[in-house]
């Protein structure tokens, strides 16, 4: 079989890698010369674990090639694969569809015969329609379905999320268009791969409702952390004791400074502007969206507090700045609000990240980037852990003792065991592990 992905984004380029390493014949299509020529060289231009060397593999077989012309690399594809970039329009939220419509536009002025023209972009509901409109505008006597086939890859595990998925999700009526689709996927039915046909309406709202509901469970136990501060809980303990009940499940149960990244805080947005235009408003969501917000500014204020009050003339070493792990996106990381808060306030921030500070320099200002952990450490008032990753699972403590100026540590990730760090001798903050013994006296009102 012969695809074609229009955007070599992080969906599509995940995406077109894993296909051809799935035996099917890939073309991915983008308007970046430079770009191109440079994943034509095996040059990938985020960081994600194993994508450079699978890129690498499929070029050198012959099975994966980039192209800037749409035309040509329609021309005879049995599938097009729409994966260009859907972020939120600023001042409203609703996701910008313009690149969507025009890959359309584009797509249907090349198309030569029959072809499946696939959204994987994230789209509000609707979009597959909208899409279809637009290529029987064009060319009204075209060949083709449109399907939905929203994407499920975690940034850091992309890979794995695609060769393994949990399930895979398309939406068409058509015969046609299904089996079409079944033999792309034919590799994932071998291995039992749920995957479910739907309506392309379905489809797109799978997406967003799956989304939505994990950034729920996110900013679910960041509150419920909150509280076991307050009365003496483990959140820890909580969160393993909730999620072995099968009806809730163990996965995103961590507590920390909030969700980031190019997907939730995009995607719960949309759906919220979404359910308004149609009159059905999503309280729960919207809640979510706004104490997500507020949680990366309350982090700041937290470290603000182990310091001792102040961070005027203070330096702060922050280690990790991209939202999560095995990643270089900082897009909506919670770096982006803590950081600017903690030299507003007169901090001098320090900041190392192991991939993701040449991204973090285009965005953040007023900070010291530093070549390790170590020297991002030295002289250091607070050492903060903002991001989980793994070399900061097994720092050198007694190194740290005698580089920072003060032994306070902040670990909005809960990567240490409170009583070992205070053993150490550590000032220790974490999120949600409640001090041994009474709770704190709940707080007065103004009725009481």
């Amino acid at each position: 079989m012969r695809i074609v992905i229009i955007g070599t984004g992080y969906v599509g380029l995940v995406s077109g890698a894993c296909f051809s390493e799935f035996g099917v014949d890939v073309t991915c299509v983008d308007t970046d010369t430079a770009k191109v020529a440079a994943l034509a060289a095996g040059q990938v231009p985020f960081y994600e674990p194993g994508l450079a060397d699978l890129v690498a593999r499929n070029v050198a077989a012959g099975r994966l090639t980039f192209v800037t012309g749409t035309k040509d690399a329609v021309r005879g594809a049995d599938a097009v694969f729409i994966a260009v970039g859907t972020p939120s329009r600023r001042g409203d939220g609703y996701a910008d569809l313009s690149y969507v419509y025009q890959a359309a536009r584009d797509v249907a002025q090349a198309l030569t015969g029959y072809a499946v023209i696939v959204t994987k972009s994230t789209v509000p509901v609707g979009t597959g329609r909208e899409v279809e409109r637009i290529i029987r505008e064009v060319r009204p006597n075209a060949d083709f379905d449109v399907a939905s086939n929203p994407e499920f890859l975690r940034e850091g595990s992309a890979i794995n999320d695609f060769m393994r998925p949990d399930r895979v999700v398309v939406g068409t009526e058509s015969n046609r268009a299904q089996e079409v689709m079944r033999a792309l996927y034919r590799p994932l039915f071998l291995i039992e791969t749920p995957v479910l046909f739907t309506t392309r309406e379905t489809a797109e709202m799978i997406k967003y409702a799956s989304n939505s509901f994990l950034a729920t469970k996110i900013t679910f136990i960041n509150e419920i952390a909150d509280l076991c501060e307050r009365v003496g809980a483990d959140v820890h303990d909580v969160a393993k004791g909730i999620g072995l009940d099968g009806r809730i499940g163990r996965k995103f149960l961590h507590p920390g400074p909030g969700y980031g990244g190019s997907c939730f805080p995009k995607d719960t947005v949309a759906l919220i502007r979404t359910a308004r235009d149609y009159g059905t408003p999503l309280r729960i969501v919207e809640t979510v969206a706004a104490v997500n917000d507020e949680r990366k500014r309350g982090m700041a204020e937290r470290i603000v507090a182990a310091a001792g009050g102040t961070v005027r003339g203070k330096t702060v070493a922050i280690l990790g700045v991209t939202f999560k792990p095995n990643t270089d996106d900082m897009r909506e990381a919670p770096s982006l609000t803590i950081i600017p808060a903690l030299a507003g306030a007169g901090a001098t921030v320090r900041a190392y990240d192991p991939a993701g500070m040449d991204e973090a320099r285009k965005l953040l200002a007023n900070v010291v980037w530093c070549g390790d952990t170590y020297e991002a450490v030295t002289g250091a008032d607070v050492v903060v852990i903002l991001t989980e990753w793994n070399q900061f699972r097994a720092l050198d403590l007694a190194r740290i003792q005698g580089l920072v100026r003060n032994p306070v540590l902040v670990d909005l990730r809960n990567v240490y065991e409170p009583d070992a760090m205070r053993a150490a001798g550590f000032t220790y903050t974490c999120v949600g592990r409640g001090t041994k013994g009474a709770p704190r006296a709940p707080l007065m009102t103004a009725a009481q």
